[in-house]
């Protein structure tokens, strides 16, 4: 007898939750900034993920997951803006999986998803250098408000925590 899994009904509930579901314009706009603060955030801990985007400046790299879309334009000092409505992207990624549960079981296992890629070639392969090799240090910027020890602290738990899920998800997959 074949066992189910006990969060096999999250399948059909994502799905029934984001199907249809289209946010108010000010919440998109509000969360594609809050979004573009985030990914310059990191992207200027890593000097060379900046000098690989300065050369790609003023291309548009659109984004898409079934009816979410974000377009980014690429600026001179290689970091990300939010592109002017109707700009024409040089390199589209639409996510092909169109689960949000095996998408964040995708990304729990440190997979990327499935893409479709359209557009320029340069700019897909530094795109996809950034993805592989820039990764966001939330431990150091943790220390920056509560000091080194508890920061290291807090951060090693969290990477617990977060070892024994992939543990979990990977079981159950």
């Amino acid at each position: 007898m074949e066992t189910q899994s006990p969060f096999s009904f999250l399948n059909g509930l994502a799905e029934r939750v984001t199907s249809g579901l289209q946010p108010p314009e000010w919440l998109v706009h509000e969360t594609h900034q809050r979004m573009v603060l985030f990914l310059n955030h990191v992207l200027m801990q890593e000097p060379a993920a900046t000098e690989r985007l300065k050369r790609q400046k003023g291309s548009v790299v659109r984004t898409q997951w079934r009816q979410f879309t974000v377009a980014l334009l690429i600026t001179p000092a290689g970091l990300f803006n939010v592109a002017p409505a109707g700009a024409i992207p040089d390199l589209r990624l639409d996510i092909a999986e169109p689960s949000p549960l095996a998408l964040a079981q995708t990304a729990m296992r440190g997979d990327k998803p499935p893409v479709r890629i359209d557009g320029d070639v340069q700019l897909a392969a530094d795109i996809n250098w950034l993805v592989d090799h820039v990764r966001w240090d939330v431990e150091e910027d943790l220390a920056r408000v509560i000091g080194d020890a508890p920061a290291h602290m807090l951060a090693q738990g969290c990477r617990n925590a977060a070892q024994a899920l992939k543990q979990f998800v990977g079981s159950r997959t």
